[in-house]
């Protein structure tokens, strides 16, 4: 079910309401699950009803991307703000200790979250924050190159490509192994929302300088690495397990960058043993 939460974030001009939108469902245990830059929170749908039917599961969009308005003047896109927010979402919703499972930006904002202990699991799915700076380089010049088609694609086009599994790959084949699995109306949605994202700028400015070095020592961290990753390669992957050594590698086995499409129930199945 879709709808909107808004609260207060304190900065130090004074609070600055934000208002996200989120999508729940389900029953048990609260899960939130965060997206990564320049997409929205459908990017969960192929492993929803799965998680629901084990947890209550909360997809929000990130502010500035999918239906959730930018942040409002005081709040910038930096990791301290988006925090912020998101625990004062927690509270809006009455989540004590959710846990939470991201992807890419947003398996780095889970770790944040544990690492502010706010969480009670953790499960990043190709997380950021775990590259040199050559990877990291590489990584944003290929968003920032998906984001100026994107914004260069009329819609019209952008729907007769989707019809068509080669239109698909072409449009998707950065972040998805297999992306030919993607709906038609899925690949349009995901299209328009990296162009219209009005946190993308500001979000990948803010990471310019962000290596994550927590060991999370005293929380349940399970890190997941497709073996397809085009965008953050996996040997990240046992970088992160250095940084973290009681975490939980897993390998995705013919998943890129946005596994939830490539294997819903595997992924499903990490998710749901990370929160156990």
């Amino acid at each position: 079910m879709s709808a909107t939460a808004s609260f207060e974030v304190p900065t130090p001009y004074g609070p600055r309401g934000v208002t996200v939108s989120y999508a729940r469902v389900g029953q048990g245990e609260p899960l939130v699950l965060l997206h990564g830059i320049g997409h929205h929170r459908q990017a969960w749908d192929p492993v929803m009803d799965i998680l629901a039917a084990e947890r209550d599961v909360i997809a929000v969009d990130l502010p500035g991307f999918g239906a959730s308005p930018g942040l409002p003047d005081g709040l910038t896109y930096d990791l301290p703000s988006t925090n912020a927010v998101l625990g004062a979402l927690f509270g809006a919703l009455e989540l004590d200790h959710p846990h939470v499972a991201g992807n890419s930006l947003g398996g780095l904002l889970a770790l944040e979250l544990g690492r502010e202990k706010l969480v009670r699991s953790v499960t990043a799915l190709s997380p950021a924050g775990f590259w040199t700076q050559a990877e990291r380089r590489y990584a944003f010049g290929v968003l920032l190159a998906m984001r100026r088609i994107s914004r260069r694609l009329p819609p019209p086009l952008v729907e007769r490509l989707a019809r068509t599994p080669a239109g698909r790959t072409a449009l998707t084949s950065t972040i998805y192994a297999r992306p030919t699995r993607r709906p038609p109306q899925a690949v349009v949605a995901e299209t328009l929302a990296l162009a219209r994202a009005t946190g993308f700028d500001a979000t990948l400015r803010a990471g310019t300088a962000v290596r994550f070095t927590d060991a999370l020592a005293d929380l349940p961290v399970t890190v997941a690495w497709g073996t397809r990753d085009l965008l953050l390669v996996r040997r990240q992957g046992i970088r992160a397990k250095q940084i973290i050594p009681r975490a939980r590698l897993v390998r995705l086995p013919g998943c890129g960058h946005c596994p939830m499409s490539d294997d819903p129930a595997l992924v499903a199945r990490v998710i749901l043993d990370g929160s156990r």
